[in-house]
């Protein structure tokens, strides 16, 4: 059922030159908004409506932007040619399943679904219907990371670690911290790192009544010897965002919040004066990295439009957030019943259907 918002636009969009990608978004509360004010601002794309289970906030949106809202999200796909998904984990698989059967492009945020089993369904299902599969892991086009990435090409990484934490809030209240905030790092990891995970280790806690974990911390040994521990936290009243790459000649870190790097490297250098007397020593050096202020969902989206356009696979792909489900899987469930994995140094456990989600 539709229903006409306040200024929505009635019937065919007049289109001169290249015709615009027709995107809706399925979900508009917290990412959802998010979501339909970029879409908005993007050129080459007519964002035909939003649908959500909220009428009074489905209506409200459309209003906002001008566009047509959709009670049912199925009338929305019948419309577009492309879909953002931000509706609750639980109902990410079957959402998905009907847009991707629909002939749909689908952005899904993440994690990719609830459990391994929905998220294999869902690759599979893009493949079939030759629809591009998009994953939410918006950290991937955040400017620091994209300069972090770039940054340790040149050097020997020994160990990574990731500090994601926020203040408690009733947001994502239906999965753990590992799949509300871990999920980010893992994925960045695995892209750093380029090599399988063969060691784990997890333990977290709980500090409210949602029955979820609230804090974790995981450590993973990869068969490249690189080191990485990752915490995230619902419960620390400041919010962080921080990766650190600790490389034999150099300590980098990226701020996420701030878009800024640093790299501090070990140099000593004594300053005399024409008689020979040290004035000072310098014991090191950090340089600083300028990144570009472009926001992260604004490039990921521009990312998603284009990849539709040219008929491109994605850079977070069905398949990369496939894997880093497995692996945010094992860590919630080593951090729920306090076991140590020694996984395989091909990383069966990540690469199959066999890791276990709870």
């Amino acid at each position: 059922m539709q229903h006409p918002a306040t200024g929505a636009l009635n019937g065919q969009v007049q289109r001169n030159g290249v015709e615009p990608v027709r995107v809706g978004v399925i979900g508009v509360g917290n990412m959802g908004q998010h979501h339909t004010r970029v879409l908005s601002l993007l050129k080459d794309v007519e964002l035909v409506g939003v649908s959500d289970v909220n009428v009074e906030r489905g209506l409200d949106t459309a209003g906002k932007y001008r566009v047509r809202f959709f009670e049912a999200y199925q009338d929305l796909v019948s419309n577009v040619d492309a879909v953002c998904i931000a509706v609750p984990t639980l109902l990410h698989h079957s959402v998905g399943m009907h847009c991707l059967q629909a002939g749909v492009h689908v952005l899904i945020e993440k994690p990719i679904a609830a459990n391994i089993a929905e998220a294999e369904s869902l690759v599979n299902a893009a493949a079939e219907t030759n629809c591009m599969l998009q994953v939410g892991h918006i950290e991937r086009f955040n400017p620091a990371f994209q300069e972090l990435s770039k940054v340790l090409k040149g050097e020997e990484i020994l160990a990574l670690e990731a500090h994601r934490m926020s203040p408690y809030t009733n947001r994502a209240n239906d999965v753990s911290v590992v799949l509300d905030l871990m999920i980010h790092d893992i994925d960045l990891l695995l892209e750093l790192a380029g090599s399988p995970v063969t060691r784990l280790t997890a333990s977290g806690s709980r500090a409210s009544d949602s029955g979820q974990l609230d804090y974790v911390t995981a450590t993973l040994g990869f068969a490249s010897g690189i080191v990485a521990t990752l915490t995230a936290s619902k419960v620390t009243h400041r919010k962080i965002r921080q990766i650190s790459a600790h490389c034999r000649n150099s300590l980098t870190e990226a701020d996420f919040l701030n878009h800024e790097i640093l790299i501090h490297r070990k140099t000593t250098a004594n300053y005399r004066t024409d008689y020979g007397q040290v004035l000072y020593r310098q014991d090191g050096l950090i340089e600083k990295v300028h990144t570009s202020n472009i926001e992260p969902l604004h490039a990921e989206l521009e990312h998603f439009v284009a990849c539709v356009r040219g008929g491109e696979q994605p850079s977070v792909g069905g398949e990369q957030a496939l894997k880093a489900l497995r692996l945010a899987s094992l860590i919630e469930h080593m951090a729920l019943d306090g076991t140590v994995g020694q996984l395989e140094e091909s990383a069966p456990m990540l690469q199959g259907s066999s890791a276990v989600m709870v």
